[in-house]
């Protein structure tokens, strides 16, 4: 297991694969998600481009932008010391020419303070994972279901179910890890086939609705926390129901807040001796 003082690193994470000890990564946006995340033991903290989602309320992760990532990235770095920041590239990013992104990258780690960042993809975006790497920027791979292709895959469909996309899935993940990347996503695909893969590679798996496997797993801060998420996939499981929580305190504030009982005496502050001076010397009788 990771030491809970000492930073997360690729050795770390390389380190826990040879000894079978499980990979525990959750996503972050702001600084409050970071310190909790990191507070409840996460290795990895993902600055997933799903913030477009959960947190920016698009109906696809496609429309965030660099400067949201950045923005996001610079909030999390800063309520994280321990866990290792992994920032997405957002829609298109990775697909541009090698300088733009390098630049893409550069800036997530420059600006935002991430330490490494993550790709979805393969074979159209290799030759920036492989700039990436020859530049020092540590890469995290993701196949199977890759969200910011999802009108392209027709919809958020397990990946993988026939013998044909099995293969094309390993070869896949082959690939990545020869390009370089330190750790691998793998999103909705069936156990059987993550699991083959997991076995193949020399990386890190790290798996999201692909069976239990993987060497490690990733959830989304929103889903697990039942946090303002509306929709619930099927592979993730609730640990708290913190929206619930929320509506009941806030339910409770506006009531108090109607009905004049709040704030209480202890809430408020006193200045006699200020009175003479708003009403000229003549206090107003009480």
């Amino acid at each position: 297991m990771s030491a809970q003082g000492k930073s997360v690193t690729l050795r770390t994470l390389s380190r826990m694969k040879a000894e079978n000890s499980k990979i525990a990564m959750v996503t972050a946006y702001d600084y409050p998600s970071a310190k909790l995340a990191e507070a409840g033991g996460a290795d990895l903290l993902l600055v997933g481009d799903s913030l477009g989602m959960v947190v920016l309320g698009y109906d696809s992760t496609v429309p965030v932008t660099l400067e949201d990532m950045v923005h996001h990235t610079k909030a999390v770095t800063r309520g994280s010391q321990r866990a290792l920041v992994v920032a997405d590239l957002p829609f298109l990013t990775a697909h541009l020419d090698r300088e733009e992104v390098l630049k893409a990258a550069g800036r997530l780690m420059q600006e935002g303070g991430a330490r490494a960042v993550k790709v979805e993809g393969c074979d159209a975006v290799l030759p920036g994972i492989r700039a990436c790497v020859a530049a020092g920027i540590p890469v995290m791979g993701h196949i199977g279901l890759t969200p910011q292709a999802v009108h392209q895959l027709g919809g958020y469909r397990i990946q993988g179910k026939d013998a044909e996309t099995a293969r094309q899935l390993l070869e896949e993940a082959r690939r990545l890890e020869e390009a370089g990347v330190f750790a691998l996503v793998l999103e909705c695909v069936p156990d059987e086939v993550a699991s083959r893969i997991t076995h193949s590679l020399s990386i890190p798996t790290i798996g999201i609705g692909a069976g239990g496997n993987c060497d490690g797993q990733v959830l989304v801060y929103h889903d697990l926390l039942q946090y303002g998420s509306e929709i619930q996939p099927s592979f993730v499981k609730p640990y708290a129901q913190i929206g619930e929580m929320a509506v009941q305190g806030i339910r409770t504030y506006v009531k108090e807040v109607r009905e004049g009982s709040f704030p209480g005496e202890e809430h408020t502050f006193h200045a006699p001796a200020v009175m003479d001076h708003l009403y000229g010397g003549e206090r107003k009788n009480d």
